[in-house]
């Protein structure tokens, strides 16, 4: 049997601790000088055990200050559509959300080329901020196909999400993801409640139903609050990626 690295060894003593409740989000843990005496590992062991678990999201250092256990940040699965109300729901927070707007507009360029629409094509479009406990989470910019979802105006996006109403409607065929980090716009920095320079994650997502997109969104996430991820694994019969939901 390889024995394990001292390095992981650290980590794993970390890990534990946190699982069990003896290190709690926002906990400072040892110093290095610290882990160095308790572990008798050297510095650069213990360096390299506190930088992973920094990059993986675990802890979070301040220059300065110290390491601390770090909030959890949700992960948001790539091959999966979904309802954010349900995630902040299952980490036990209360999710609410607010209407920015809600319309039917003409479609310009842009939207009308990703909708695969043409150009002057009558869409509905609604911004609805979503928040965890009253923290701004995400900005849900959507344009919707009025012919997938007819009765979009007339939902009450307080008490249900798009992604609801529309898995109801248009039961999807096909949906891309692309996912991209940026400097958000000041109106989104405004509604997600960010510094200037605060970098963001956008998901921005297309969904088809019956043959037509029923939807083109962007889903914008503060950066120090979320993550994406995925996982599969490869079916012996055809070598390709049988993804689970």
């Amino acid at each position: 049997m390889t024995p394990v690295p001292l390095y992981q060894k650290i980590k794993d003593n970390i890990l534990h601790r946190i699982g069990t409740g003896d290190l709690k989000p926002g906990d400072r843990i040892p110093s290095e000088n610290a882990l160095v005496d308790e572990t008798g590992a050297s510095r650069m062991t213990v360096h390299r055990a506190l930088r992973e678990l920094t990059q993986d999201g675990v802890l979070l250092r301040v220059q300065g200050t110290g390491t601390f256990v770090a909030e959890p940040v949700p992960a948001a699965d790539l091959l999966e559509l979904r309802n954010i109300a349900e995630d902040i729901r299952s980490g036990g927070k209360i999710h609410s959300s607010r209407v920015v707007r809600l319309c039917a507009e003409i479609a310009d360029d842009t939207i009308a080329l990703a909708m695969e629409l043409a150009p002057g094509s009558r869409v509905f479009h609604s911004i609805i901020v979503h928040m965890s406990d009253g923290e701004p989470v995400q900005v849900e910019d959507r344009f919707v196909n009025p012919a997938s979802a007819p009765d979009y105006l007339d939902v009450d996006f307080a008490t249900e999400t798009p992604n609801q109403h529309l898995m109801e409607v248009a039961p999807l065929n096909d949906v891309e993801h692309v996912v991209e980090a940026v400097i958000p716009d000041p109106w989104i920095r405004n509604l997600l409640e960010i510094g200037r320079g605060d970098p963001c994650l956008v998901l921005q997502r297309r969904t088809w139903s019956s043959g037509r997109v029923a939807s083109f969104a962007r889903l914008t996430h503060p950066g120090d609050k979320h993550r994406f991820g995925t996982r599969f694994s490869y079916g012996r019969d055809r070598g390709r990626p049988n993804t689970r939901r």
